[in-house]
């Protein structure tokens, strides 16, 4: 069976449609995919299509939103919250509605207790431009920076849902020395 086809209007034919893409199963995926489609509708010749698609999307975010909300009220205290706050998934859906309970702070460090094979401690974070600094715990092994570059990037994709805002993550050893102390010297005068 041939895949359908999708109207080209710049070609006045009609041409096959894309294959579907990957199964989505985090917020940033799933945003992308979007941004993709939506892409291609408004490179089309017909602005009113994209115009419609846009609208059709922001409606269905609207409506997909407001019943994440009221799911959220009707959890009674102390109930299964926890775990769906604990699900990658879940919690990039109540990101991305700007529904997740919990402050940046709190979903960084769920974020960071998933991350299994690096022990990863926060050493701060700058909101002003989504900068984490976190500190890894001192090597084992050959002592190549191999280890620091997969804890970042494993904070990173434990991050992508749970706390999107944070941009930038800075990984430093606990055993790499500290940034020297300048000295100012100078005479008085």
């Amino acid at each position: 069976m041939s895949a359908p086809a999708v109207p080209d209007a710049s070609a006045g034919r009609a041409a096959p449609a894309a294959p579907p893409g990957p199964a989505v199963h985090d917020a940033e995926a799933a945003g992308r995919r979007v941004d993709e489609v939506l892409t291609r509708l408004a490179e089309r010749s017909d602005p009113a299509a994209g115009e419609a698609a846009e609208e059709l999307v922001r409606s269905l975010m609207e409506f997909y939103g407001a019943g994440l909300a009221r799911i959220l009220e009707l959890l009674p205290p102390g109930g299964p919250a926890d775990a769906l706050l604990g699900d990658g998934l879940v919690a990039g859906l109540l990101v991305l509605h700007d529904l997740h309970p919990e402050d940046v702070t709190a979903r960084i460090a769920r974020a960071l207790a998933t991350v299994r094979d690096h022990e990863l401690t926060p050493d701060g974070y700058d909101e002003a431009n989504g900068t984490l600094r976190l500190r890894a715990a001192p090597r084992t092994g050959c002592g190549c920076s191999g280890g620091t570059d997969a804890a970042r990037r494993a904070a990173e994709d434990a991050l992508a849902c749970f706390a999107p805002e944070v941009t930038t993550v800075l990984v430093r050893q606990d055993d790499d020395p500290r940034e020297p102390v300048l000295l100012q010297i100078g005479t008085r005068g």
